[in-house]
């Protein structure tokens, strides 16, 4: 494993272009979100995630959620109509992943089979700054093994995942709740997994 230390608030370009890179190749980097650290690889390639369930241990019916530098580049991967854009004007950046039709291009093994991913804008300058540094959104799974804590420092991520290649260091990442997932149908909102922002938010944006 590579470790680099970086600033939490001003990211150093260098470490962002030396992830970008790895990322690149098909490697996993670990990095600090505005909640807990994540697990990111490129999401267009299957073997790079598939590399990833492995690590994790994940089961490979379960999706992978993304994240991404702004508005522009989650539109990229994932089809956000009116609805969907309003919702993130209101909470991106911040912990509100939204579940929306995939475009082409994103691994049908991210996708878990499926047709649909969540993304979010992450409000955390490194998480951003990967995704902006990539050219795309990538991968922000959690940094644990499947079924175990997941890791709010780099030292926790350095002792449960040894095998990522290459871990941002920011020390300890803020915690809290996981970020709040939603979707929409015919009739509206969908709340399909409560987190950091309370539901009644969500509904009441959407007023």
């Amino acid at each position: 494993m590579q470790r680099l230390v970086v600033n939490t608030t001003h990211p150093e370009f260098e470490a962002l272009a030396t992830a970008a890179d790895v990322l690149r190749r098909g490697g996993i980097v670990a990095f600090p979100t505005d909640t807990l650290y994540g697990l990111a690889v490129d999401p267009r390639r299957n073997d790079a995630v598939e590399r990833l369930f492995q690590l994790k241990g994940r089961d490979v019916s379960v999706a992978v959620p993304l994240i991404a530098a702004n508005l522009d580049q989650a539109l990229t991967a994932a089809k956000l109509g009116a609805r969907e854009q309003r919702a993130a004007a209101a909470f991106w950046p911040g912990p509100l992943s939204i579940v929306a039709a995939a475009n082409p291009g994103v691994s049908s093994n991210a996708l878990a089979g499926g047709s649909t991913v969540a993304i979010r804008v992450p409000a955390h300058a490194i998480a951003s700054g990967l995704a902006r540094a990539f050219g795309f959104p990538v991968t922000a799974t959690s940094a644990n093994r499947s079924g175990e804590r997941a890791a709010d420092s780099a030292d926790a991520v350095a002792d449960a995942l040894p095998e990522v290649d290459l871990l941002l260091d920011a020390g300890r990442a803020p915690g809290g709740a996981p970020s709040t997932i939603i979707s929409f149908d015919a009739d509206g909102p969908i709340l399909v997994r409560a987190g950091a922002v309370p539901w009644e938010r969500v509904l009441k944006s959407l007023e």
